[in-house]
């Protein structure tokens, strides 16, 4: 199973399994893999997710600005803030969620990140999950079903890349 789409990262990927299960230590292999693929144009990720991981501080935002930088796309971009405005118009029209949910949907990475890979056709790689129910929060998947948008946790971009670890 692969796909000749790109994979778009959230941030939640690189800041969970750094943090969790595949710390720089631990797991040098997904990372060379990270940047392997990136460098093979078949993932990457967007500028506002780069500065969420910066505001970390730590050794995480550090290979963020030197091993992978160079694969973290704009959002200034027509075809993106087109997608972004499509989102927004969606996300406002929700009844189902509150207006906090909406206003932190606006101004956070995951609607941009959700507009990329719709404008660009990418696949979104993120640890949340689809939530029907949601009420307090607008999760990428439920933003990424409502547009025909394709996601996939780490482990099936993993599969469909054909990456082992070790």
């Amino acid at each position: 199973m692969t796909s000749s789409r790109p994979f778009l990262l959230d941030a939640n990927i690189f800041i969970e399994t750094h943090r969790r299960y595949y710390a720089f230590d631990i797991a040098p292999f997904f990372w060379m893999a990270l940047i392997n693929n990136a460098k093979n144009d078949r993932l990457l990720s967007i500028d506002r997710v780069e500065i969420e991981l910066e505001r970390s501080g730590d050794e995480l935002a550090d290979w963020g600005s030197g091993s992978f930088h160079e694969f973290f796309a704009s959002t200034d971009d027509e075809e993106v803030t087109e997608a972004y405005r499509e989102i927004m118009v969606w996300s406002q029209s929700q009844t189902q969620f509150t207006g906090a949910a909406k206003a932190k949907f606006a101004d956070a990475p995951d609607s941009w990140l959700v507009a990329y890979a719709l404008a660009k056709d990418c696949i979104v790689v993120t640890h949340e999950q689809f939530r029907p129910e949601a009420k307090n929060e607008i999760m990428i998947p439920n933003a990424c079903k409502a547009f025909g948008v394709e996601y996939v946790d780490t482990f099936q971009m993993m599969r469909m890349l054909g990456v082992r670890l070790g």
